[in-house]
């Protein structure tokens, strides 16, 4: 369940301190006369970081690797930030309702929201996991760039410089990892626990064979099915998936099982994480080492 309803609570009462904060508007960092961008999540936060470089100051709510974003609770601090946001960036899709509902009780002149799940024209409903999506990561790095050059376009060029750095240095290992399982590896039939592999998992090439009820049950939290149960824990007794993909950060009863089993059956298993993990990593070399990590399952399972 959503738990947003404590977001606007925690709003109220804020009062004076969060008003003047809003009417200082302070878009602009105080110590530094840098353009301020708050991320809802750390993933796209290092994005935004990356992209701005010494013309922005990025700060991120859910940076803690053990914290699950869909049930975040925002506390006072929180609201402050985000009030003296110039740039907003939240995931949407229903990942995260209590970050949209902060901004929606604080309306600030002047402030720009970078909703993603509008600007990929997904709903709730559908997979909110699209950092994991290689082309959802495209446009939503455009779509910052874009943003910072509206805000600031005396900057532009400045921009457009960091936008093409990220895009062809710092995610260079990252797209040639992507490129080498594409070659290597596809058509490799896989499990996955969470709805979370799933976009990486088809730009990859690879069989996806657990159902995706299954894994968008666990990636809500919600039950799972008898017969989805059933599938997922005879692919693996019965071999029928060379790797297994989990999501450390929720081992739940249920995807324990599965790796017990993947375990019993010697199916090399892979992790996947939800945010930032450690959360001293940035973006590209957090999605670097599950590749990599990745990479070295799809070779035990298959040699190659």
């Amino acid at each position: 369940m959503r738990k947003w309803l404590v977001g606007l609570v925690v709003v109220a009462c804020v009062g004076v301190g969060l008003a003047a904060a809003v009417a200082s508007g302070r878009g602009v960092s105080e110590h530094s006369g840098t353009l301020q961008v708050v991320a809802a999540e750390n993933f796209w936060g290092s994005i935004a970081s990356q992209l701005g470089g010494s013309k922005v100051t990025v700060q991120s709510i859910i940076v803690n690797p053990n914290t699950d974003p869909h049930s975040y609770e925002p506390t006072a601090s929180d609201a402050r930030t985000m009030a003296t946001a110039k740039l907003a960036i939240v995931n949407g899709i229903g990942y995260d309702d209590w970050a949209s509902h902060l901004l929606a009780a604080n309306p600030v002149s002047g402030r720009v929201t970078l909703d993603v799940g509008d600007l990929l024209d997904l709903k709730e409903g559908d997979n909110p996991h699209q950092w994991y999506s290689p082309a959802s990561v495209q446009k939503v790095v455009a779509a910052i760039v874009a943003n910072y050059e509206r805000l600031d376009p005396a900057d532009k060029a400045y921009f457009v410089a960091r936008e093409r750095l990220f895009e062809n240095v710092s995610l260079g290992e990252y797209n040639r990892l992507r490129a080498e399982i594409r070659k290597r590896f596809a058509g490799v039939p896989v499990g996955y626990s969470e709805s979370i592999f799933q976009p990486l998992g088809q730009s990859l090439g690879l069989k996806l064979l657990t159902p995706y009820s299954f894994a968008k049950a666990v990636a809500e939290g919600t039950e799972i099915s008898a017969g989805d149960k059933q599938t997922v824990t005879a692919q693996a007794e019965k071999h029928l998936i060379k790797v297994w993909v989990y999501n450390s950060q929720n081992a739940t009863p249920d995807v324990q099982a599965i790796n017990a089993i993947c375990r019993s059956r010697h199916i090399p298993i892979a992790t996947v994480t939800e945010t930032l993990s450690p959360a001293t990593d940035n973006f590209e070399q957090w999605q670097v080492a599950e590749l990599r990590g990745l990479i070295k399952a799809l070779h035990q399972a298959t040699g190659r």
